[in-house]
């Protein structure tokens, strides 16, 4: 195990170290770089450009994540059931925009989007109707959840896909010979059973969503007046660190995002784990 936990302080616990230390100063054009304490960190909680970002990223999980999850969920049972035809075709399709870079998906969504030159907006022009506001202020957020969608819905559903297989086969017979659907099997055998890889997927969601940087950044050049530098909190950590050069405060600003992605994590497993010992 040395070789890995050399790399693993190397690159995870020494950097994460270095950015605790740094969150406690703040440089000066005056007076040079003085040690702050917890300064940092209190003006973030009062900080609204850091508070908005955590808002729409909370708005955006509250709405993304539980419909990634549903669809992806709806492929795992539909191809577990062999009910589809060409199911490796099908689980192939769904699969493939994960492989897909994020930053190439964003590019290809932009250009989808675009008001003046996308095949939407072409459409519209062409048939004498207004162009759909994809990038608009009110359209952003969704139009981001639709290329976050689109990229992991295959991820989770392989991993819901896998753990159902796993399920042995015998909680199906018991169900069918006590008279049950195979709606009322999926529902109530196949669901519950795989409730700890919807947990993983949850949790993974969560880190994701609080993490969401390349496609506000990419979309930024096409809307500027839409996504400002804190439109998320990684992107507004991202800004303060290498557009403003104020390192101490985004140190603070990214130690303060962890711990609410570890809060909102926690509080998802505990839900889970009390809902499972209550069913």
């Amino acid at each position: 195990m040395a070789p890995f936990m050399v790399v693993f302080a190397a690159m995870l616990v020494v950097p994460l170290g270095y950015a605790a230390y740094l969150s406690l100063f703040r440089e000066q054009l005056i007076g040079g770089t003085s040690f702050v304490g917890l300064e940092n960190y209190v003006r973030a909680l009062s900080d609204a450009a850091f508070l908005s970002g955590v808002a729409r990223v909370g708005l955006f999980l509250l709405i993304q994540v539980p419909l990634m999850l549903g669809v992806a969920l709806l492929f795992a049972l539909l191809l577990d059931s062999g009910l589809l035809y060409f199911q490796r075709f099908v689980r192939l399709t769904v699969f493939l925009p994960y492989a897909v870079p994020s930053v190439v998906a964003t590019l290809m969504w932009g250009y989808l989007y675009g008001p003046d030159f996308g095949p939407f907006a072409q459409i519209a022009d062409a048939l004498s109707l207004p162009g759909p506001r994809f990038l608009s202020s009110d359209w952003m957020l969704g139009s981001i959840m639709n290329i976050v969608t689109w990229e992991f819905v295959g991820y989770n559903m392989i991993i819901m896909f896998a753990a159902l297989r796993a399920v042995p086969a015998e909680l199906y017979e018991a169900a069918r010979v006590d008279g049950a659907g195979e709606l009322r099997i999926a529902w109530s055998v196949k669901v519950p059973a795989i409730r700890a890889a919807l947990l993983l997927t949850l949790i993974f969601s969560i880190i994701g969503s609080f993490q969401l940087f390349n496609e506000p950044q990419l979309l930024s050049i096409l809307a500027p007046a839409v996504i400002d530098s804190a439109y998320t909190p990684n992107l507004y950590a991202y800004n303060l660190a290498f557009t403003s050069q104020n390192i101490n405060y985004s140190a603070a600003v990214a130690f303060l995002l962890a711990v609410v992605i570890a809060v909102v994590s926690y509080v998802a497993q505990l839900s889970s784990q009390r809902r499972e010992r209550n069913a």
